[in-house]
Formats: C-alpha cells, sequence, structure tokens
C-alpha cells in the first residue's frame, strides 16, 4: 500500500502507542505522520510521556482508523509497528511540517523518526 497516498486521501482517528523500559504502556492521540523520501516517517511531539518512553525502548505501535463510509457498516484502517530510528530537535524544520498549531505552544518539540517495521490493516466490524 502507498501508505503516503493512502493518508493523504483518508481523514480518521490516530493513537501512538510506547512502553517504557518496565513494559507500561502508554495510549496518545496522534495526527497523521509525516512522510519522508527514504521511507521513514516522523510524528511532532511535545515533552510528554510518549516521547519520554521512546527514549529507552524505540518500539511504538501507530493504529489508524478511517473515517467511515456512510453505508460502510464497519471500519477500516491501518495498524503500523514502528521502530525509532532519529531525533531532530530542529524547531525551524519542525515548524515547517507542522499543519497545526494548537493554544499557546513554545518551542520544545521533537520530530522523531521511525521505520515501519510491519504493516497491517486494522480488521473489525462495528
Amino acid at each position: 500500500m502507498d501508505l503516503e497516498k493512502y493518508f493523504e486521501e483518508h481523514s480518521g482517528f490516530g493513537v501512538l502507542s510506547t512502553a517504557d523500559e518496565d513494559g507500561h504502556v502508554n495510549a496518545a492521540v496522534y495526527a497523521r505522520p509525516h512522510f519522508f523520501a527514504d521511507g521513514t516517517i516522523g510524528f511532532i511531539m511535545p515533552e510528554r510521556l510518549t516521547h519520554s518512553n521512546l527514549q529507552v525502548n524505540g518500539h511504538a505501535a501507530y493504529l489508524f482508523r478511517q473515517e467511515p463510509e456512510a453505508d460502510s457498516g464497519g471500519y477500516e484502517g491501518v495498524r503500523l509497528y514502528l521502530k525509532k530510528v532519529a531525533e531532530d530537535e530542529d524547531q525551524e524544520r519542525i515548524a515547517k511540517l507542522r499543519r497545526r498549531v494548537y493554544g499557546d505552544e513554545r518551542d520544545g518539540r521533537h520530530l522523531v523518526i521511525f521505520s515501519i517495521e510491519k504493516e497491517l490493516p486494522l480488521v473489525g466490524a462495528e
């Protein structure tokens, strides 16, 4: 699947899940990923639990549930299993990538870059 095209064409709801070194899990709502020419993806994140977890455990999962079609009777989406490969603190680069700014945000965002280890469909019916 062409993931970049998929995310351009579908709206929905995303959740990024991480775990700390002891396996304690966190899940947080995240927007669509940013796509890079080398095949990696990135998420812009504040200095919170998700970012902290990724400092000690570089594995994450991103679940995206696309908005259902009016007559579909179910839901579709994608699950991405990720491995952190880099982190960028360049606030100018991050500002250029940002799609939205919420409230009174300050500097201190992180661009965390991942390789996609596995891609699976989101399977299920409501």
